[in-house]
C-alpha cells in the first residue's frame, strides 16, 4: 500500500469514529413506517341501562283506551300519560281507603302516590301530562263555581245577623241603666255560621304555609303538580328550607300529621298530610341533582326516592303524523272511573275505609316480598338505588288497592290476587326505570366518559389536555380529580385517549400526565 493509500484509509477510519454515519432518506423512510398507527376506537357501552317498553296490560280496562288514544295522538311514548292516570287515581282515593299489606298487624298503606316523567324538550311530556290532569280541574271548576253560590248566601247572612247585632247593640244601650243583665244578654254574640270552603283538587304552586292551609280543608289529600319538577327540588335544597322538605317528606306517608307555628298566626296543625305529586324533569337536570344527592348533597334525604312512578322511556325517532278526533267512548270510559273515585266516602267517624288482601293474595305478597327485603339487604345494589327501591314496600300495595278500587269497588274491601299481580308488574317495569334514573351514579365512569368525548368532538379540548384542564372547565360530572380521570382512563381503554406519563425533570417532583387525542375524536375540519 502507498503512501497515499495509507494516510487515505486512516482518515476515513478517523471520520467513522469522529463522525458517524447518518441515515440517507431511505432509512428515514424506513422509521417513519414503523410508528403505530392508532387503533380503531371501540364504541362506548350505553350510556344509560335500556328499560322496559310500557305494556297496555299494566293498566285497568277502563283506562286503557284514554292513555292509548293520548299517546297515539300526541306521539309520545305512553309511559307520560299512564303514570299521570295513576296518579291522578291515587289522588282522588286519597286517605279515604286504606291496605293493611299484612293479614295479622296494624300497618296502613295510604295510596297517595308521586310520579315523574324524564324526556328533553320538545317530547310532549308536559301536554301529556296536562290533558290527564283535564279532569281534575273540570272538577275544580265545578266546585269552584258551587262554592261562589254558597258564599254568596253565607255573605247575605253574615250581613243580616250583624244588622241584628247592630239593632241589639242600640236597645242595650236603652236597657243598660234599667236592666243590665238584660243588656247583657242582648249583646250575647249570635253564632255566626262557618264559611264554606271549596274542595279542591290540584295545587301548582303554594307555598308550606299554604299547602297546610288548605289541608285543613281538604283532609283527605291534594295532587302537587309541577310542569317542571326541577325548580321545586331545588328550592328545598336551600338554605332555610329544611321545614318545607320535613313537610314533604311527611305528605308521602299520608297519614302523618304536621304542626305549622308562625309568629302572629298561631299554630296551625294538621291531622293527616296527604299530597300526591306529578311532574317532568329535562334528563340533564335530573342527572345533576342525582350526581349532587348522591355526593352528600341536601337532596340526601330520600326524597327524590319517594317518586316511585318515575319513568324515563325511549322516544322513537319515527313520527306518524296523526290528525283524528280523540276516542270519546274511551275518555267516557276513563271520566266515569274519575267521578266514581270523586265520590268515594270514607268508614265511619271519619276514618279511612281499610282493605285487606284475599287469601290468594296474601300468599303471593308474601312469596315477594321475602325476597326482595333479601336483596335490598344486600350489598350488590347501590345505595342510592337501595333507597328508591325500598319505597316498593308502600308502592307494591298502594298500586293493588288502586287497581282494585278501579276493577271490582264492590268485592266487599278485598283485594284479589288479579290486582296485586298487575301491581308486581307495574314495579318490575318501573325498576329498569330506576336503573336508569340512578345510573349516573352506579356507573358514572360511563356517563362521564360520553361526557367528556362529546366535549372532545365539539373541540373543546385540546390534544395532550391534562386533567387540571378538565376540572377548570367545571363540566357536569367532570369537575373532580376523581370524575375526570374515571372518565378519560375509561375512553384511554377503549382507545379514544392514550395517556402519556412524563419522567420528572432533574428538580423531581411528580410524574406529569397528559391525554392525547385519536384524530378520530377530533372535530372533522370543512
Amino acid at each position: 500500500m502507498t503512501d497515499w493509500n495509507r494516510y487515505e484509509a486512516m482518515a476515513a477510519q478517523l471520520d467513522a469514529e469522529v463522525f458517524p454515519a447518518l441515515p440517507d432518506a431511505s432509512d428515514g423512510l424506513l422509521a417513519l413506517s414503523t410508528v403505530e398507527p392508532w387503533p380503531e376506537p371501540v364504541p362506548l357501552p350505553a350510556a344509560l341501562p335500556s328499560v322496559a317498553r310500557f305494556d297496555f296490560e299494566l293498566l285497568p280496562q277502563e283506562l286503557r283506551g284514554w292513555v292509548a288514544d293520548i299517546a297515539e295522538r300526541m306521539q309520545c311514548p305512553p309511559d307520560f300519560s299512564a303514570v299521570a292516570v295513576v296518579v291522578t287515581v291515587s289522588s282522588l282515593i286519597g286517605a279515604r281507603a286504606v291496605v293493611a299489606p299484612k293479614a295479622r298487624d296494624d300497618w296502613r298503606v295510604v295510596p297517595n302516590l308521586w310520579g315523574l316523567v324524564v324526556g328533553r324538550p320538545g317530547v310532549m311530556k308536559s301536554p301529556a301530562l296536562g290533558e290527564v290532569l283535564k279532569p281534575l280541574s273540570r272538577l275544580e271548576t265545578g266546585e269552584r263555581d258551587k262554592w261562589k253560590a254558597v258564599h254568596e248566601e253565607w255573605a247575605a247572612d253574615c250581613e243580616v245577623l250583624a244588622l241584628v247585632s247592630d239593632k241589639k247593640r242600640s236597645e242595650a244601650k236603652k236597657l243598660a241603666a234599667k236592666d243590665p243583665t238584660a243588656a247583657r244578654e242582648m249583646l250575647r254574640p249570635a253564632e255566626m255560621p262557618s264559611e264554606p270552603v271549596a274542595r279542591r283538587y290540584l295545587v301548582n304552586d303554594a307555598t308550606v304555609e299554604k299547602l297546610g292551609e288548605l289541608l285543613t280543608v281538604n283532609p283527605w289529600g291534594l295532587l302537587v303538580y309541577r310542569d317542571e319538577l326541577h325548580g321545586l327540588l331545588c328550592s328545598m335544597d336551600r338554605q332555610g328550607q329544611e321545614g318545607a322538605r320535613g313537610f314533604y317528606l311527611s305528605a308521602y306517608d299520608g297519614n302523618q300529621g304536621h304542626a305549622v307555628d308562625r309568629i302572629g298566626r298561631g299554630e296551625v296543625y294538621i291531622p293527616r298530610v296527604c299530597l300526591s305529586m306529578l311532574g317532568g324533569i329535562q334528563p340533564g337536570k335530573v342527572q345533576s341533582y342525582v350526581r349532587e344527592a348522591m355526593a352528600g348533597g341536601a337532596g340526601d334525604d330520600g326524597l327524590l326516592q319517594r317518586f316511585g312512578l318515575a319513568v324515563w322511556p325511549d322516544v322513537s325517532r319515527e313520527f306518524n303524523y296523526v290528525d283524528r278526533w280523540p276516542d270519546n267512548d274511551a275518555k267516557r270510559a276513563a271520566l266515569a272511573v274519575l267521578d266514581r273515585l270523586d265520590r268515594l266516602q270514607p268508614g265511619a267517624d271519619d276514618e279511612p275505609v281499610e282493605w285487606r288482601f284475599s287469601p290468594e293474595a296474601q300468599a303471593l305478597y308474601e312469596s315477594w316480598v321475602v325476597p326482595f327485603e333479601t336483596e335490598i339487604r344486600g350489598d350488590e345494589l347501590h345505595p342510592a338505588l337501595v333507597s328508591h327501591l325500598s319505597k316498593y314496600r308502600k308502592l307494591v300495595p298502594a298500586l293493588a288497592l288502586i287497581f282494585a278500587l278501579v276493577d271490582t269497588p264492590d268485592s266487599g274491601h278485598v283485594i284479589h290476587e288479579v290486582e296485586l299481580l298487575r301491581a308486581l308488574a307495574w314495579v318490575d317495569y318501573l325498576r329498569t326505570h330506576a336503573e336508569r334514573l340512578y345510573s349516573v351514579a352506579v356507573m358514572p365512569e360511563t356517563a362521564g366518559a360520553h361526557a367528556l368525548l362529546a366535549k372532545i368532538r365539539a373541540g373543546k379540548l385540546a390534544d395532550g389536555f391534562r386533567l387540571k384542564d378538565l376540572q377548570q372547565k367545571g363540566w357536569a360530572g367532570l369537575a373532580t380529580t376523581e370524575a375526570a380521570r374515571k372518565a378519560a382512563d375509561m375512553l384511554a381503554d377503549f382507545d379514544w385517549l392514550e395517556r402519556d406519563v412524563a419522567s420528572p425533570g432533574r428538580a423531581g417532583g411528580r410524574p406529569s400526565e397528559s391525554y392525547r387525542i385519536n384524530p378520530q375524536a377530533l372535530p372533522k375540519k370543512a
